[in-house]
């Protein structure tokens, strides 16, 4: 029988010490890293930086840097003037330092998230490398309320930045590490495993015969002919353990998927609550730079207080259920003793190295496919977002305010997005595969929406995401697609892991994952520097997110998870 399992309580305490989490971390991210901190960032090196060509009128003095008028739009004469701010010997557009800031940080992110992945896989060490990172993260947003633009060292609110970013990515590779145990201690889960154990003879009351050709029936006492209705029950009992053991993998996938949704859900219901909370301060500052730092603190301060039921509810320890009850895995193998914290990030190096050479990739080949496309997807989603922020503060000059309510209502559409989906693919009968292609295209619609402003900008009212009008409609539309996609990928890579190695994978994962795309914001502040129009990223954008495409349709999900399954890492 299985063993090990939680009880009820248990495992309700464990998946809600997940779940408050998920509630605390999420509103970083919605409040601060795809509105506010941009948006902030940009603040920063606008209130320090200069208008071109001559770089000596300030651009504070601007009136784009003024409050906006009743319709939401500062003054159009000051679209043409760029502004740029010196940081050491050059000159850099104030939105493309946002983007830099942001891309920077990620690097640095890929570097801690590697090196934590054989110390988050260890359980006792699992749970404190969530809660340090949860410190670092959210007292580094909440030291925005204590750093003005004016000050002498207001560049140390990149140093803050950089700090929030690696705090909640390094603390989302140990949260997401929980969700193969957790779905797998889901009692729907526990209770068809159960009884497909009771069919393959771990049980008492049936025991599959064995039907080994290669076993001893030569010995006196074995019959010479066997009985039909014995060959009957065998047949039957085969096919009854394959029967459960599809089931036992559609309920494991379905409860990864509900778990994550749910996740994601719940972090969004908290986002929206925080920018409603934020949305006054800003609106009443009338969006200056101390309400966008106001903003990012509080986030901060929400992030460090919610964190306290993860920390009273989350097991230090831990034990995972695999595939068909052939193995329980007590994860707390290592002595204590033995383990030291300059050799686990060496190791993980080195296995880093090891886990991308040829060999180990053709072991788990449909896993690293997925990774590939989740590279391209995850950055070009990402980068959607806070691109369109700063398209929409740049170009189409919205207020503050405007762009909280966008902010509002991305999340609100994505928890009906998260929930939603997973109802209409129980009703379709769809693959998480098919989902997933399926969201991609419908968001690729927002950059080829935003590519055709070129052809609609001058010659008519509306269309081509020229107007702010349209930002609130397609906020709406992504955030729907957004929040389902999310839950999906997360979902969906958990079924491709190995077995006791969640966090190492998540690891890779989280590199490119939601916070942690680099190349994307990199690209688009370079296009934004030299052509001086940051709508031209949209192409950027379009090409990066069709590319994945095929990449994904190219998973073989049944393989990839009998893969991970057998993997066996050789060093």
């Amino acid at each position: 029988m299985v063993s090990n399992i939680p009880t009820g309580l248990q495992y309700r305490k464990k998946l809600n010490g997940w779940l408050s989490y998920a509630f605390a971390s999420e509103v970083f991210v919605i409040v601060s890293l795809t509105l506010f901190l941009p948006i902030c960032l940009e603040q920063f090196a606008r209130d320090n930086g200069y208008l071109l060509p001559d770089r000596t009128v300030p651009c504070s003095s601007s009136p784009a840097s003024q409050p906006p008028d009743e319709s939401g739009r500062a003054d159009v004469l000051e679209e043409a003037a760029r502004c740029v701010v010196k940081i050491g010997w050059v000159w850099i557009d104030s939105a493309s330092f946002s983007l830099y800031v942001y891309s920077i940080s990620v690097a640095l992110q890929a570097l801690t998230v590697i090196s934590m992945g054989g110390i988050a896989d260890h359980p006792p060490h699992r749970k404190l490398l969530l809660l340090c990172f949860a410190a670092l993260g959210s007292i580094a947003a909440t030291l925005f309320l204590l750093l003005p633009s004016s000050s002498p060292v207001w560049f140390l609110s990149a140093i803050l930045a950089m700090s929030a970013n690696v705090g909640f990515g390094a603390s989302t590779v140990a949260m997401n590490s929980y969700i193969p145990s957790l779905a797998k201690e889901a009692p729907e889960v526990v209770k068809v495993l159960e009884e497909l154990e009771l069919t393959t003879g771990d049980g008492d009351a049936q025991t599959t015969p064995d039907l080994n050709p290669n076993s001893d029936t030569d010995s006196a006492a074995a019959p010479l002919l066997t009985s039909s209705s014995d060959l009957r029950t065998d047949s039957n009992a085969t096919i009854r353990r394959k029967e459960l053991e599809k089931e036992y993998q559609s309920e494991l996938s379905r409860a990864t998927s509900r778990i994550s949704s749910l996740g994601i859900a719940l972090g969004y219901g908290a986002g929206i609550c925080m920018l409603i909370v934020a949305l006054v301060p800003v609106t009443m500052l009338k969006g200056s730079t101390f309400a966008l730092r106001l903003a990012i603190g509080l986030s901060g301060v929400w992030w460090a207080v919610f964190t306290i039921p993860a920390a009273m509810w989350l097991p230090s320890t831990a034990c995972s259920t695999h595939a068909f009850g052939q193995r329980v895995v007590e994860e707390d193998l290592r002595d204590d003793k033995e383990w030291k914290f300059g050799r686990e990030v060496a190791a993980a190096w080195i296995r880093l190295g090891n886990m991308l050479r040829w060999r180990e990739i053709k072991k788990l080949r449909n896993t690293f496919k997925y990774l590939a496309a989740w590279f391209l997807l995850s950055d070009g989603f990402t980068t959607i977002t806070s691109t369109a922020i700063l398209f929409g503060k740049t170009s189409l000059h919205m207020s503050p305010s405007s762009l909280i309510l966008i902010g509002i209502l991305t999340p609100t559409s994505g928890i009906l997005g998260s929930l939603v989906w997973p109802i209409i693919q129980r009703r379709i009968g769809w693959s998480n595969l098919k989902i997933l292609a399926t969201l991609v295209g419908m968001a690729s619609f927002i950059p080829v929406y935003g590519c055709l402003g070129f052809f609609f900008e001058g010659k008519t009212r509306f269309g081509g995401l020229t107007t702010p009008g349209e930002m609130y409609a397609l906020a709406v539309y992504f955030g729907s697609v957004y929040g389902a996609f999310q839950g999906y990928a997360r979902a969906f890579y958990a079924e491709l892991l190995p077995p006791g190695e969640e966090a190492r994978w998540y690891g890779l994962f989280s590199i490119t994952d939601k916070s942690s795309s680099f190349i994307g914001p990199l690209v688009v502040g370079l296009i934004s520097d030299v052509t001086g129009n940051i709508r031209y990223s949209f192409f950027f954008l379009v090409c990066m997110i069709w590319f994945a495409v095929p990449v994904l349709m190219s998973v073989d999900v049944d393989r990839g998870r009998k893969d991970a399954q057998e993997y066996k890492y050789e060093g």
